[in-house]
């Protein structure tokens, strides 16, 4: 395929644009996601924040050990994550892997979105004809969002190209489904990196960047997030469309989701404050954040059988 983006082509072209793009001052980072992260948010407020950040939870399991009871388990509790209390909102999405997308789809129906992993997750390493029939086997199962992994290797190595193009092809194969493009940040080594890769996956066409496949160490931080939503903020003021950006693993607690939403008020705008535009991926946050509008709701935490363990 022909490396076509904004009127010009080759790679030459985008390697020169990728390099030219302002480098990102870590320092500056690092001090100003510590400064947002600072931020206090209170009574209503912070019980909107916990139900604002329900909405945007794609549940995930991606384990070896998933068992489709397992997923059904899972696909209910996306769609009523407290079944004692209907006030609270469903999560954004199911994420799973591609053989279990349908099993998923059959709980979920058309309330709740259904991600599958896809292209060789999680290492990104295989042929494209590989990658393509994986995304098309995902979308025929029921997904109607597919989270794709790069190739770390190519970039890294410089062939933005490549990853340029295979993001072109999957976008095609997708079919109408949104594609997340996962850049798996603890393997780019530098912000600079985070913010080129950001830019090309969104010349490529895609509808969210995500920062990690959560197999990797570092997996989300704010600092890496901060740089994204940066990315989506500039793109946006350049061409009027806006993207959508998904911090992935290690995200664990109420307190932790909230100092990222805050991020994403101060940095992109309140526009970003909606599932279509911002999701964590997790497993283990959805507790966290029902036990504490609990408590909220009635002054003390329940007990550890008050939420079930996926």
């Amino acid at each position: 395929m022909t490396t076509t983006w904004d009127g010009r082509t080759g790679a030459t072209a985008l390697r020169q644009f990728l390099h030219a793009l302002p480098g990102v001052d870590e320092v500056g980072a690092h001090g100003r996601a510590a400064m947002l992260s600072s931020r206090s948010i209170k009574a209503d407020a912070k019980r909107r924040a916990i139900d604002l950040a329900i909405s945007m939870v794609d549940l995930t399991t991606l384990e070896g050990a998933d068992t489709p009871g397992k997923v059904r388990a899972l696909s209910n509790k996306a769609l009523r994550p407290d079944p004692l209390d209907i006030s609270v909102p469903s999560a954004a999405c199911v994420c799973v892997y591609s053989d279990m997308a349908g099993i998923a789809r059959e709980v979920v129906g058309d309330a709740v979105h259904v991600a599958a992993v896809a292209t060789a997750f999680p290492s990104g390493r295989a042929a494209l004809a590989v990658k393509q029939a994986d995304t098309q086997d995902a979308v025929q199962r029921g997904a109607d969002e597919i989270d794709m992994v790069i190739d770390r290797g190519a970039f890294l190595a410089g062939d933005y190209a490549k990853v340029f193009n295979e993001i072109v092809d999957i976008k095609q194969v997708c079919a109408g489904a949104h594609l997340k493009v996962i850049l798996e940040t603890g393997e780019l080594a530098t912000y600079d990196n985070v913010r080129r890769a950001s830019w090309l996956a969104m010349m490529a066409g895609a509808d969210f960047i995500k920062t990690s496949t959560g197999k990797i160490a570092p997996a989300a931080t704010l600092p890496v997030t901060l740089v994204m939503l940066e990315a989506v903020r500039d793109w946006y003021l350049a061409t009027g469309v806006r993207i959508g950006v998904k911090p992935a693993g290690g995200i664990r607690t109420a307190k932790d989701a909230i100092r990222y939403l805050v991020m994403v008020n101060e940095t992109a705008g309140p526009e970003w404050l909606t599932p279509d535009l911002f999701r964590f991926g997790a497993s283990g946050l959805l507790n966290d954040l029902l036990m504490q509008r609990q408590r909220m709701s009635t002054g003390h935490y329940s007990g550890p059988d008050y939420v079930t363990i996926d």
